[in-house]
């Protein structure tokens, strides 16, 4: 054999290695199809792993809260933290106080630090700190207060723990005591926190968890327009989900709604139920 035969030959013998190793576009089109449905099946399993991983930061928050709160009471012979200090109750000083700091209502800033409940949490007020929920991230809602700022999407049971320093509604129900520990039924279903926002076509953060019925006096009761619960967790816009709340024995769950408790179905706020017990006001029916 000629060394050019042998030349033409390895060239031949190249030529079909290739060929057999090459895809064809057939083999190729199936390789892109089935990596299609190997992504069309894993998105929804990512999607459900984000959302069950922010609903568990969701629950790690509240759960601090609740023992913050708790250590709160046993600094102050049991009775429980105020929701807020406000001109109204003339104890606010330059700005009004709440519960997770100063309202910036005068001076023009919040300052976390002045929060009742600071000294027993080691936070900072911040897109990812304790007091904002992972489903209601800095962004999706109308800020209240003017300093626009944040403060905490989070509530707390001021109306029933706190009515004389409840804003809104200390001129209704300022003359209850404010409740200490050892006086509260049903520890185990009594919300301290949980997931708020206030209804509208623009929502806003909001800190008080107010109840599906307010007092008008007299022992009457009317149902609430606008309670504050948010069921932001699981399900999808327009539909019933979940609000991560802590109750006064300090354990943390997600607890369900349904439609017909829903005031505004689009951004699912509503209450935990129609009536306020056991969650909210479990003594109501004595006033």
């Amino acid at each position: 054999m000629t060394p050019l035969s042998r030349h033409h030959r390895r060239e031949h013998q190249g030529s079909a290695s290739l060929a057999r190793h090459a895809f064809t576009l057939i083999e190729l089109l199936v390789v892109i199809a089935l990596i299609g449905i190997l992504v069309s099946i894993l998105l929804p399993a990512l999607a459900n792993a984000r959302q069950s991983a922010r609903s568990a930061k969701c629950l790690s928050n509240v759960r601090q809260l609740g023992l913050a709160w708790q250590l709160y009471a046993h600094a102050h012979d049991e009775y429980s933290m105020p929701l807020a200090y406000t001109a109204e109750a003339d104890l606010s000083g330059p700005d009004s106080i709440y519960w997770w700091g100063s309202a910036g209502n005068i001076t023009g800033f919040v300052d976390h630090e002045k929060g009742f409940i600071a000294p027993y949490l080691d936070a900072d007020l911040s897109e990812t700190s304790v007091y904002e929920c992972p489903e209601q991230p800095w962004g999706t809602y109308r800020a209240q207060g003017m300093p626009q700022s944040l403060t905490s999407t989070y509530g707390y049971n001021g109306y029933y723990l706190t009515p004389r320093f409840t804003p809104g509604w200390s001129g209704q129900i300022g003359h209850r005591r404010n409740k200490r520990i050892s006086d509260l039924r049903n520890p185990a279903r009594l919300l301290v926190f949980a997931d708020t926002l206030l209804p509208g076509r623009l929502a806003s953060n909001n800190a008080l968890l107010d109840p599906p019925m307010l007092y008008a006096g007299r022992g009457e009761w009317q149902p609430n327009r606008s309670p504050t619960t948010a069921f932001r967790h699981g399900g999808r816009p327009g539909q019933s989900g979940n609000t991560a709340g802590v109750t006064a024995d300090g354990s943390a769950a997600l607890h369900a709604s349904r439609p017909e408790w829903l005031v505004d179905a689009a951004n699912r706020v509503g209450s935990l139920g129609l009536s306020n017990d056991p969650w909210y006001v479990p003594d109501w029916r004595e006033w």
